[in-house]
């Protein structure tokens, strides 16, 4: 028997569609047999039949009222001679109005006075009343209970042992599939075994029996059937025993795989794309992911319109296999050609070609369409952008269409209001806030506007940024800003002048290679122990660098890395240009490790080493130099409390840094716990000495939001100093590394 089948997929299951049934007859009308005489008695006589035909003669018809009252009077009659027929067989009636068996006239019908009075307004008609309290308890008392039980699903017994290994692995799968996904969508478990009546239940059940048939065709037993039976519990009165019992039939397989489509370019595109081969199982979710891959390889080969038709499998029951068909209309291979606008023009044209990776006459290839529809996103100036291919009247030399690009853009809010806050110890509390407009100087010209104001630090700042600047994701940025920092270390005024041209990372947009050059100028008024002198002292600083850093991010996540690793190399060559002119180097190297060890734990470590090479550490601002300690470096010590320090015990830095971190993080839902080791230290040196390291552990919480955790760490130091805190606490956004 041969069947033509089709998906139509159903959430979980793919129910298939028959096109045609031969086992479905239509029965041939029914006639007498030859020979036979069939009886002919007529029902009336042909003079009844005649006597009954009212005259035709020419009389004028009688009038409508006259017609009336002839009904009426008959009627009348009728139904008097009914109710004395009534009264005659049954005397009880005669009695039912006074009593009286023996009348002359019968009384009138016995009617409800109810009857008589108009219906209550549909609005304000309850079919139910709310129930009482007590009512409530007796329907709850009387509630349904069933218990369901599903027999045919156990893959063991099913499962045909004569066949090869690999036969009877899928097959199993496909049982173990076919379970899991009947007991997450079944209404009967869902009910939890209750229901407000038998009704009820055995709705669930047929919708149950149903699904199940659904499942079981998306995984390839087309001749499945499904037998419902319920009935009354023996051992829990009251209860209703519900079984669902599954005869599978065959597994189908993949017979003759055929598309219909015309020739592509590689010509193996189509069926190099479909990963189902013959005599694998006719599985719908298999199936459908195989023809997605298909609609999504062509577009990224050239073929910015294909589509994909309506599958065809022909069953044959005798063999238990499907020849499947699937008509393809892969549209003309085309090469990329203009750009073209549509919407709020925030970005031209000419503005959007920057963003592009490919140039007009490459090849088509959705990926690069999806790769600018990112870029436009990651400028923030767009609320909405889509970026859609649509057929262009060019043709190239050869001969091959184009395809151009329509992007629809409509403008996002220009201006940004931001602000966040956090804590640590020896930093104590921070707010900042920012403005910026990032179209101010068109295209993507922005202006921002910063102040910090904190226990310990005070800031305000100006930047303007360009983004995308003569090449995407180059950015330029001049900025003057004027900070007043006070910690135990040094109290600093400092007015800072910098340019910088980066190609950084964003939230949306994370880079693996990552860099950025910049000059800046410093003025800076601060204090300074002098070790020679044994007494703190203010002096004016002017320094002039040439920043540089180089990262390499392969990690997933900006905020949040729960794999790959993380390197970064900072060098600064430096002058300070106040009495006894003097040159030096700063070089800091960053490194990161992320290891999952299960979906919920991570385990994440960080090393970091840091020199100056050049200058005396009395000549170099206290600013300039290394400390070690704080929710960023050490955790467990207040922030720059790490180092060399004065006899009043207040830190003076360093010229060389290291540290190390260890710490393990598990999620849980939108929340998470760490546990971590921090040991590092601060050397007067310009070489680390890898000595005297100072150890801090802790524990933390982490609150996960869709911008990135928020993190409360406490720690505490090991082998602690006198002056030194018991406890210290951090709080931020983001991992501490």
């Amino acid at each position: 028997m041969i069947r033509s089948i089709a998906f139509l997929y159903l959430g979980c299951a793919a129910t298939p569609l028959l096109a045609q049934n031969p086992d479905v007859q239509i029965p041939a009308p029914l006639t007498a047999p030859q020979g036979a005489v069939a009886p002919q008695t007529p029902i009336i006589t042909d003079t009844e039949f005649k006597e009954a035909i009212p005259s035709l003669d020419d009389a004028p018809l009688e009038s409508i009222e006259v017609w009336d009252a002839a009904q009426e009077s008959r009627e009348e009659g009728g139904s008097a001679q009914q109710q004395a027929g009534q009264t005659a067989a049954d005397p009880e009636i005669k009695a039912v109005q006074d009593g009286d068996v023996v009348e002359l006239l019968p009384d009138p019908p016995v009617t409800d006075p109810l009857l008589d009075d108009p219906l209550p307004p549909i609005d304000g008609f309850d079919a139910e009343p709310p129930l009482e309290p007590t009512q409530a308890a007796e329907r709850e008392a009387r509630a349904t209970r069933y218990v369901v039980r599903v027999d045919g699903l156990d893959a063991i017994k099913t499962v045909d042992v004569t066949k090869d290994a690999d036969a009877v692995a899928v097959e199993a799968a496909a049982w173990r599939d076919v379970r899991a996904r009947f007991s997450s969508l079944s209404a009967l478990k869902d009910g939890g075994g209750r229901a407000d009546s038998r009704a009820e239940v055995a709705q669930r059940a047929r919708a149950d029996r149903q699904l199940l048939l659904d499942i079981l065709n998306g995984q390839g037993f087309f001749d499945a059937e499904v037998r419902l039976k319920s009935e009354v519990s023996a051992t829990d009165a009251g209860a209703l025993n519900v079984v669902l019992t599954v005869v599978s039939g065959r597994l189908y397989h993949l017979g003759q795989i055929a598309f219909t489509a015309p020739a592509v370019q590689p010509t193996d595109l189509i069926s190099g794309s479909f990963a189902p081969r013959m005599g694998d199982a006719i599985v719908a979710d298999v199936i459908m992911a195989a023809e997605a891959n298909i609609s999504v390889k062509l577009p990224q080969s050239g073929y910015p319109f294909a589509t994909i038709g309506q599958r065809d499998i022909l069953l044959d029951s005798e063999t238990g296999v499907g020849d499947y068909t699937l008509p393809v209309d892969t549209g003309a291979r085309s090469y990329f050609g203009q750009l073209r606008t549509e919407g709020t023009p925030v970005l031209k044209a000419e503005r959007i070609a920057i963003l592009r990776r490919f140039k007009t006459g490459d090849l088509y290839d959705s990926r690069k369409v999806d790769d600018l529809r990112a870029a436009l996103i990651t400028t923030g100036l767009l609320s909405t952008v889509s970026v859609e291919a649509v057929p262009s009247e060019g043709l190239a030399p050869d001969g091959t269409p184009y395809a151009d690009l329509l992007v629809r853009q409509e403008a996002a809010p220009p201006r940004t209001l931001a602000a966040s806050a956090g804590y640590g110890t020896g930093q104590g509390l921070r707010a900042e806030g920012s403005w910026i407009h990032r179209n101010l100087f068109p295209p993507e010209g922005s202006l921002k506007v910063t102040g910090l104001l904190g226990t310990q630090e005070q800031a305000a700042s100006v930047a303007f940024a360009r983004g995308n600047a003569g090449r995407r994701d180059r950015n330029l940025e001049i900025a003057l800003s004027a900070l007043h920092s006070k910690y135990d270390a040094f109290e600093a005024y400092t007015g800072r002048l910098a340019g910088t041209m980066a190609f950084v990372s964003t939230p949306i947009w994370q880079k693996k290679l990552t860099w950025s050059i910049g000059a800046e100028i410093l003025a800076t008024y601060e204090d300074a122990f002098d070790v020679a002198r044994g007494a703190r002292d203010r002096r004016l600083y002017y320094i002039a660098a040439l920043p540089g850093q180089l990262g390499i991010d392969r990690s997933n996540d900006l905020l949040d890395p729960v794999r790959g690793y993380r390197v970064n190399v900072r060098v600064s060559p430096e002058a300070s240009l106040g009495t006894g002119k003097r040159a030096y180097v700063r070089v800091v190297l960053d490194g990161s490790y992320y290891y999952p060890v299960n979906d919920n734990i991570v385990v994440a470590t960080r090393a970091r080493i840091a020199t100056i090479s050049g200058i005396s550490r009395d000549n170099l601002a206290p600013s300039r130099r290394f400390y070690g300690g704080g929710g960023g470096s050490v955790r467990g010590f207040g922030y720059q409390q790490l180092g060399p320090k004065d006899p009043n015990n207040d830190p003076i830095g360093g010229r060389s840094l290291n540290e190390f971190a260890l710490e393990g993080r598990y999620r849980f839902g939108n929340f998470g716990v760490a546990g971590f080791v921090d040991v590092g230290q601060a050397y007067e040196s310009s070489i680390p000495k890898f000595n005297d390291w100072r150890v801090g552990v802790g524990v933390g919480g982490r609150f996960y939001t869709s911008f990135g955790p928020v993190r409360l760490d406490l720690a505490t130091p090991l082998n602690r100093r006198p002056g030194e805190s018991r406890f210290n606490v951090y709080v931020s956004i983001g991992q501490a590394f």
